[in-house]
């Protein structure tokens, strides 16, 4: 494109020429900045990310709400279809379980360097946060592991 002097029209004045003048320089801005925009790609691809992450966050959540419901539902059927001495059985197992486990855990703490502690901790604590979904697909995988046996005995 060229753009042709208008200064030689006839009735032009030195102050619409400025005007002409700033009215272009203002466009010209403008076009610099959207294509400075748009030829920021580290921008658009950070954005781009954030948003991805959003997104696997939210159905991270979606689905981690669905498999907590599926698991309380499968545990209170089983609950509900296991004998009553069964259910005994497992939970003292259950209950002897956790006793060795406490004890194992003291030995381990007292013969553990601190550092070492230290990281443990955070990482249970991060574990803590989602352990009811593991401990119902524990006592689910228990269950089913007295009921096959049981069969087996019969």
């Amino acid at each position: 494109m060229s753009h042709q002097p208008q200064d030689d029209k006839p009735g032009t004045t030195p102050e619409q020429l400025r005007e002409q003048i700033e009215h272009t320089r203002d466009q010209l801005g403008r076009t610099v900045e959207a294509l400075a925009g748009k030829a920021d790609i580290k921008a658009e691809t950070t954005a781009k990310a954030a948003e991805v992450k959003e997104q696997a966050v939210e159905q991270a959540a979606l689905l981690t709400g669905r498999i907590q419901g599926k698991a309380s539902q499968a545990a209170e059927l089983i609950k509900a279809k296991t004998p009553d001495p069964v259910l005994d059985h497992v939970t003292h197992a259950a209950a002897q379980v956790r006793d060795g486990a406490a004890h194992v855990g003291h030995l381990v703490a007292e013969n553990t360097p601190r550092p070492v502690r230290r990281k443990a901790t955070s990482v249970g604590t991060l574990a803590r946060a989602g352990r009811t979904p593991l401990l119902a697909v524990a006592a689910l995988t228990a269950v089913l592991l007295v009921l096959r046996r049981n069969r087996r005995r019969t």
